[in-house]
């Protein structure tokens, strides 16, 4: 896939981030969602793969792709099924979900039983880096999904994922780290480092827990090919995050537009085609 068309698929998501209904209810819904460490994704396409409608919530439910709040966790899903459901006009029959690669299998059922929970079917789980690479499409290159707790590196051969990692160091560390060093809360920190006007003061201040991250790439990459590395996850979106990997492992590295939902639209890409159902007065 060209860069025009995933600007474009990427695009097409944002725009689908609204409430307006839908003029024409769908059919047919292929749902993901997305539990991570500093954000819960829902995302619904149509069978041909066009986002129809995205919702997200900033939630502390889970750490380290494992899901830390339960209960939490489910009253999440549930209120972004709403959100997504409200705009589409029909009821959401079932979403995969997705865990970052070597996660412990109770784990990895815990996000389908969050799903379940939330009302949906799970219809199947994949790995995040394969998640993203439904989108991305590369032949050959690697996969950085820099999360909030952990940096996932996946590294992509004729099309197929043939190596994964995850290592503790992420979005959280960035804003702990600023919290740190100018003595502010870690609510106001995180505040700050999403604010384009401050990024540019912040960038020094992060820029060690950046090489930290390009470390772990340059560490999981060593012996493969990488014509290119690919950043998405919401932390890929700073100003300099790719400049940085690419002086610190002398590798192209490049983030798409979007970089936050880059994995929860691989996610339902991943997923069957379900008839919709109706909704029921709550919801």
């Amino acid at each position: 896939m060209g860069g025009a068309t995933l600007h474009d698929t990427m695009s097409a998501l944002d725009a689908a981030m609204v409430s307006t209904p839908l003029d024409v209810p769908p059919v047919l819904v292929k749902g993901g969602v997305d539990l991570g460490t500093a954000y819960v994704v829902l995302v619904a396409l149509d069978a041909d793969d066009r986002p129809l409608a995205a919702a997200h919530e900033t939630a502390g439910v889970v750490r380290d792709g494992v899901v830390t709040d339960y209960v939490g966790a489910v009253d999440v899903v549930r209120r972004l099924k709403q959100q997504v459901e409200e705009r589409l006009g029909v009821a959401v029959a079932g979403a995969h979900g997705a865990f970052p690669p070597g996660v412990a299998s109770g784990s990895v059922r815990a996000v389908r039983h969050v799903i379940e929970s939330a009302g949906m079917e799970c219809t199947g789980l994949v790995d995040e880096p394969s998640a993203a690479n439904a989108v991305l499409r590369l032949a050959d290159g690697v996969v950085v999904d820099i999360g909030g707790g952990t940096t996932g590196v996946a590294v992509v051969q004729d099309g197929v994922v043939v190596h994964t990692a995850d290592e503790p160091t992420g979005g959280t560390h960035l804003t702990l780290v600023i919290a740190g060093a100018l003595g502010v809360p870690v609510e106001e920190a995180e505040r700050l480092k999403k604010d384009p006007a401050e990024q540019p003061r912040l960038f020094p201040l992060i820029r060690p827990v950046m090489e930290k991250v390009a470390s772990i790439v340059s560490a999981h990459t060593r012996g493969w090919p990488t014509p290119k590395v690919h950043l998405v996850g919401g932390s890929a979106a700073f100003p300099g995050f790719a400049e940085v990997v690419s002086e610190t492992t002398g590798l192209d590295a490049v983030v798409p537009v979007a970089p936050l939902f880059v994995t929860p639209l691989g996610i339902a890409r991943s997923a069957p085609a379900l008839e919709v159902g109706h909704r029921s007065a709550h919801g």
